[in-house]
């Protein structure tokens, strides 16, 4: 018995010993250095202040003699830079080039603990036209993934004369869960939406590998982004602890399923005139296509090459604005 105790007592102290390590990792892992391309970024924008948290926003002017202004809503998990790419041929078209990071994302607050929502990204928005002197101007949405369901948010708060909501000109989704019958979160995503007990220890242990691996799932074969741009992407994640609201902001998928009458119901009923949706869908999912087709009437739906993946303003970015201009142009 007595061996068997002291057995017991090396055990834990083994146990114990590797904790240590775990637990050190689990409080502090310093977050990454901003690269040279996201000080750049940071430096060419803005803060404006909503409800005491600070936003961030990038907002250039271009195409002279056009007062066209386009609003891009990015997606999950990532930030503005996502439209990185495509920003100059976009200002050359636009009058105004817009993009902001949602709360919680990129280098806006992220407040915690803090309820994530759909509805208050929305009003973020609202707040940005509203600090640009926008409210009077018809706008054009351009958004992506999680960018998508606030747009329909927007889009709601439109038909129904909302105070404060956007005039909005056109709108154009791309690559969205906008029906959550079509949409599978990943298993991580499950997991720390759902799991209180277990999502504070997962976010604090999500690191820079799990995170590339996870994301480059979403990318196509032949499109993904380089070490540098995985990096840039973590690095949004985890300026000023963001990895640490994940949990809270993936939310966002129960949401979709409870409010799905409100947010497909915009989609499918909006009487805005001369407005249009697009989708470049990528990857082509029938199901989704179908889906879009049937509800929305008036819309039309891109598909780019199948070995475009999520994120198509990223992998292809020639052939994302060719559908876009294509769309914007024909009304």
């Amino acid at each position: 018995a007595h061996r068997n105790d002291r057995t017991m007592r090396e055990w834990w102290l083994l146990v114990g010993l590797l904790c240590i390590p775990l637990l050190a990792v689990y409080l502090h892992i310093p977050p990454p250095q901003l690269s040279p391309a996201l000080l750049t970024w940071r430096s060419a924008g803005a803060f404006f202040t909503f409800r005491s948290n600070n936003i961030f926003y990038r907002e250039t002017y271009g195409a002279v003699g056009s007062s066209d202004v386009v609003i891009l809503l990015h997606g999950f998990p990532t930030s503005s830079l996502d439209w990185y790419k495509i920003w100059e041929p976009l200002n050359r078209r636009f009058n105004r080039v817009i993009a902001l990071d949602f709360l919680g994302f990129g280098f806006s607050d992220k407040p915690r603990p803090h309820r994530y929502s759909i509805f208050e990204q929305a009003s973020v928005v609202e707040a940005l036209v509203s600090h640009l002197g926008l409210t009077e101007q018809r706008v054009n949405l351009l958004s992506h993934d999680y960018g998508d369901t606030v747009a329909l948010e927007l889009l709601y708060r439109s038909d129904h004369n909302r105070t404060g909501h956007l005039t909005i000109n056109s709108l154009c989704l791309s690559n969205g869960g906008i029906f959550p019958e079509t949409h599978h979160p990943r298993f991580l995503q499950k997991l720390l939406k759902d799991s209180s007990f277990l999502s504070p220890v997962l976010t604090r242990l999500t690191n820079y590998m799990m995170f590339s691996k996870g994301l480059g799932d979403v990318f196509g074969p032949y499109t993904q982004p380089t070490d540098a741009e995985f990096l840039d992407m973590w690095t949004g994640v985890r300026f000023n602890d963001g990895n640490l609201v994940m949990d809270s902001i993936l939310q966002f998928i129960n949401q979709r399923d409870e409010h799905r009458d409100r947010w497909v119901g915009a989609l499918t009923s909006t009487f805005i005139p001369g407005e249009f949706s697009s989708i470049p869908f990528v990857p082509p999912n029938p199901m989704l296509s179908f889906s879009f087709r049937k509800l929305v009437q008036r819309s039309t739906v891109s598909v780019l090459d199948e070995h475009i993946s999520h994120y198509p303003q990223l992998e292809d970015p020639t052939g994302f604005l060719n559908a876009y201009f294509s769309f914007i142009n024909a009304f």
